[in-house]
């Protein structure tokens, strides 16, 4: 019982001060922008030492895997690529790391949060970092300049037809600051968001003895119901009470509420279910 509490105790850190992104609206002027693929991976904190989750989950990946990373802080995404988010989500989640799935990971660093340096001349630096080092499994995600609202959006097109999830802009002036900046801005054919996990109502049909729904709760209090996008796996083993979820949705109604909200996944970052469970020994 205590050898468990203390597990958990070394498996988490402190939140790393993250830089989030707000979203792209038409008729945003595309000067001194820079555009990349948003990739479908888990995020990670490289703070110089050990890879920290957005949630400040310790990475139990291979000491092999972290060799010959620089001793700056690093942000970026473990991709595995395009389509296989579960597949690197189940190998980051795990205490202890697979070999065989690491193997197939890359980090992929997209901004130095430590340098005080605009994001135009952080990306000439991430490429100098990346080009030096030894690590077959460090990559630097491509950075091109924006051009115009046409162009963005034939670019969106091509990585949504081989299977990727959107575009990020970057301003190359904006220094690194966490919280939400209009410096940094997701491109995507639809919106996201996260909701707490509240309770479930009960499938019906082909669904009977499953959960139909999730109900969830957004952060100012909404509370609302997410079947659309369930697996067959996840009514039948759906994501606990508690547990963080990101969904998508096309604009919100009249109330509010997410229009059309359907559930993508739990959120990345979450703790192993063991350790979400452990405050009942306290």
């Amino acid at each position: 019982m205590v050898l468990m509490c203390l597990l958990v105790a070394v498996a988490r850190a402190s939140e790393p001060p993250l830089q989030l992104a707000r979203v792209y609206q038409a008729g945003m002027d595309l000067q001194g922008y820079w555009v990349s693929e948003k990739l479908d991976g888990v995020r990670a904190y490289w703070d110089g030492q050990q890879l920290l989750s957005r949630g400040g989950n310790i990475i139990a990946a291979p000491d092999w895997f972290l060799r010959d990373f620089p001793a700056q802080p690093l942000d970026g995404e473990l991709w595995m690529g395009r389509g296989r988010f579960a597949q690197v989500s189940a190998a980051v989640r795990r205490l202890q790391p697979k070999a065989e799935e690491w193997r197939k990971i890359r980090f992929m660093v997209f901004d130095l949060p430590s340098s005080d340096m605009p994001f135009s001349e952080r990306v000439e630096k991430m490429r100098e970092l990346v080009e030096k080092t030894a690590s077959y499994h460090l990559a630097m995600v491509e950075q091109r300049r924006a051009t115009d609202h046409g162009a963005l959006l034939a670019r969106l097109d091509r990585v949504m037809a081989i299977g990727g999830e959107g575009l990020m802009l970057h301003h190359g002036d904006s220094v690194y600051k966490a919280g939400r900046t209009a410096a940094l801005l997701k491109v995507k054919t639809f919106q996201d968001a996260e909701a707490t996990v509240v309770d479930y109502s009960d499938g019906k049909g082909k669904y009977q003895g499953q959960v139909g729904a999730l109900v969830v709760e957004t952060g100012d209090g909404r509370r609302f119901k997410l079947g659309s996008g369930l697996s067959d796996n996840e009514r039948a083993d759906p994501p606990p009470v508690g547990s963080t979820v990101t969904y998508k949705f096309f604009g919100l109604t009249a109330n509010g509420l997410p229009r059309f909200a359907s559930f993508l996944r739990i959120r990345n970052d979450q703790p192993p279910a063991w350790s979400r469970n452990v405050s009942q020994f306290d």
